[in-house]
């Protein structure tokens, strides 16, 4: 299958919108279900937890490192435990779309456990942290069991390196035209074709690939590895939470507009570039920059080059576009001592719990123009920073869809802007029913959280 063309051009993010058309594209209805349960960990003053229908699991840990198969790999003790190549299992040669290059690369694989999931999922999306030095790339696997018992081939959910120069080993890609007939991979979701047969996944595993130049001396090492399933509620609406926080964190503004026609190579410029625009202004909150050497590239001219680059070491290639979720995760993890993953909330009371714990996060929403006052567009696809909440409950957020840095920050209404975020369903500027992205959010956060981080991180389901 290739990747769905945008529902409608509300918008220049229109290219996020193959996560909105998941279900329109492949027939899907989501089936709800209120399967699993929030955790006991503390939620932001006065705080309900809601039901969870999102299962995120990770392999983070040096045991966890060590519960997995694998075949030349060897694990990296420390701080931060990883998995890195060390004796090459065999020789494996690829043949890059995007560079017509062919090239053999020495290769090692890990395996990791079958995990169960909590909550059989319609949809899984992979996450990954790791270094991948000149000269060496990962590739990312997903095998599943289905409620039937048959089994998924096995898919490949991203082929990742941090590198993008002209002399660049391979593109970052994903992969299309992936299906067995009951599931497909749109860029980077698994999906189940027909969720409204009642076929779900129940079970997957992992498969890393850590590749290098034939003889090198250097290899790439994984931090995190993991994937987050879901069966998110099939809904035009969703109920209200109420108000548990007002606080607001500081985090850098950046307009993604001010970039419109510059590197259009990287899909179409800055008019584009929510993902990366957002990603950056995370990155930097926790204190970490791209240095004065990686901006060099650079047009001079250009104001906030920070963003251009995100803009291009986020790229995929395949897709055409920086909105990769995973690509975006995995980009925020290459500074120092930072983690990415990609997940879905349950309410604002979990960004509520998040925020209370000095965690900003970034979202993926979609909605017509008077849904959401303020915005001054509408959207089959966006990504924005929230940074807090007013007194009264709203939502404060970074919006990169803005015309410069300054007005970035906006005040959005709560009801509203939890509607657009958390919908599966809504209806476009045609009066089509779409899909909605169902709560996606990115969470970056130190690679060493504090105790009541990892409260608040636990409290959402991530580890």
């Amino acid at each position: 299958m290739t990747r769905p063309d945008p529902d409608t051009v509300e918008h220049l993010e229109s290219r996020m919108s193959r996560r909105s058309l998941l279900a329109a594209a492949a027939g899907v209805a989501l089936a709800a279900t209120a399967a699993g349960t929030a955790s006991a960990a503390p939620l932001a003053p006065g705080a309900k937890a809601a039901p969870r229908a999102v299962d995120n699991h990770a392999w983070v840990t040096l045991a966890d490192w060590l519960s997995g198969t694998g075949r030349g790999t060897r694990t990296v003790a420390g701080a931060r435990p990883g998995l890195t190549l060390d004796r090459p299992a065999g020789t494996r040669s690829y043949t890059d779309p995007h560079l017509n290059r062919t090239a053999d690369w020495e290769y090692a694989t890990w395996t990791s456990p079958v995990h169960t999931l909590s909550v059989p999922a319609t949809e899984v999306i992979a996450s990954w942290n790791a270094r991948t030095p000149a000269g060496t790339w990962i590739e990312v696997e997903l095998q599943g069991t289905y409620s039937d018992g048959g089994k998924t081939p096995w898919y490949v959910m991203g082929r990742w390196t941090a590198g993008d120069d002209k002399d660049a080993d391979i593109r970052r890609t994903s992969v299309d035209d992936q299906s067995d007939g009951k599931s497909s991979i749109w860029t980077d979701t698994f999906s189940i074709d027909d969720a409204a047969s009642g076929l779900r996944l129940v079970s997957y595993r992992l498969r890393l690939t850590l590749l290098r130049t034939p003889g090198a001396d250097t290899a790439p090492t994984v931090w995190r590895l993991g994937a987050m399933g879901s069966d998110v509620p099939d809904r035009f609406t969703v109920p209200a939470s109420a108000p548990g926080l007002a606080a607001e964190l500081k985090v850098p503004r950046y307009s993604q507009n001010i970039h419109a026609g510059q590197y259009p190579e990287y899909d179409n410029g800055g008019e584009a570039w929510c993902s990366p625009t957002s990603s950056q202004m995370i990155i930097e909150y926790w204190g970490r920059e791209p240095s004065s050497d990686d901006l060099s590239w650079v047009n001079p001219d250009y104001a906030d080059p920070q963003v251009c680059h995100a803009a291009r070491f986020t790229y995929d290639y395949q897709y055409e576009g920086c909105g990769n979720w995973p690509f975006n995760a995995a980009y925020a993890a290459t500074y120092k001592d930072l983690q990415g993953v990609v997940t879905r909330l349950s309410s604002l009371t979990d960004l509520e719990t998040l925020i209370a714990a000095g965690i900003p996060a970034i979202t993926s929403q979609s909605f017509l123009k008077e849904e959401l006052t303020g915005a001054g567009y509408g959207t089959s696809g966006h990504l924005m920073t929230v940074i807090g909440f007013t007194a009264d409950g709203d939502v404060i957020a970074n919006d990169p869809a803005s015309p410069n840095d300054p007005a970035v920050r906006r005040v959005y209404k709560r009801r509203e802007w939890e509607n657009i975020w958390l919908r599966t369903k809504r209806y476009n500027s045609t009066g089509k029913v779409v899909s909605g992205t169902g709560g996606v959010c990115y969470l970056y956060f130190p690679a060493r959280p504090s105790s009541r981080q990892r409260k608040a991180l636990a409290a959402v389901g991530v580890r």
